[in-house]
């Protein structure tokens, strides 16, 4: 117990230091080579515009976060109910999965506009947008975990008159739930994505606009920062997704 304690606390310990030499290192070669902030800022020039109160770091960070977290919790949820859908009903998979893929194929800056012109402006298009990037990975991997079923276990249910329902929730759920959270870690990732591409298309707020508002004065330092705000918000979301895995997933298999 104590050893399996030990490693995650290690690992974390050396993730933590790289990232903490790299902004020794950033802020070293920005110092000795005399860069000039408009091209690169450093680390402290870039965190001291956190201070800058017209920004509003908060107000603009929390509609960001507000557009991922909903646009990846929207997707998650319509992802892992059609995959179970279509695992109920093969003719619906084959009626609307190749519908589903040839959707995907839009290139999503191309729906921007499209979403600005049916739902106006506001954090409800860049929350639709965040949905259609993220959601089709979740659907595929769900899909294919409820799928890869052993089928002796499938066998064995059916054979002790199992219902549906308790074939799902006993074997092809619990057997899914890796394949689940996969797609929904490489969700996490597309939802931040897909909130930045709807604000560079049109927004009023979030970190996006905050970034074309600032680049027309060359504030690098500024647009740095929404950079690194974003890449937390990242950061956090992908580690809720770890963490409920680790819960349902990690903790089921110890437990077993």
């Amino acid at each position: 117990m104590a050893g399996g304690g030990a490693r995650p606390a290690r690992s974390f310990a050396i993730v933590l230091i790289v990232h903490l030499a790299v902004l020794v290192l950033w802020q070293v070669a920005v110092d000795a080579f005399h860069v000039p902030k408009f091209i690169l800022p450093s680390p402290l020039a870039t965190v001291q515009t956190l201070g800058t109160a017209s920004y509003a770091w908060g107000a603009n960070t929390l509609v960001t976060a507000i557009e991922i977290l909903g646009g990846f919790a929207l997707g998650a949820v319509v992802g892992v109910a059609l995959a179970v859908i279509f695992s109920w009903a093969p003719l619906v998979s084959l009626v609307l999965l190749p519908l589903f893929v040839t959707l995907n194929m839009i290139p999503k800056v191309a729906l921007g506009p499209l979403f600005i012109v049916w739902f106006s402006y506001g954090i409800l298009p860049n929350i639709l947008i965040a949905f259609s990037i993220c959601f089709f990975p979740i659907l595929l991997t769900t899909a294919r975990g409820l799928r890869e079923v052993e089928p002796d276990l499938l066998d064995l249910v059916k054979s002790l008159r199992g219902s549906r329902w308790t074939l799902f929730r006993k074997i092809q759920l619990p057997g899914s739930l890796p394949y689940v959270f996969s797609g929904m870690k490489v969700g996490a990732i597309l939802a931040v994505a897909g909130a930045i591409v709807g604000e560079f298309i049109a927004s009023e707020r979030g970190l996006g606009y905050l970034m074309i508002q600032v680049q027309s004065s060359l504030d690098t330092p500024a647009m740095v920062m929404a950079v690194v705000l974003l890449t937390l918000l990242g950061v956090a979301l992908y580690g809720l997704v770890l963490a409920l895995e680790h819960m349902f997933v990690v903790g089921d298999a110890r437990q077993t």
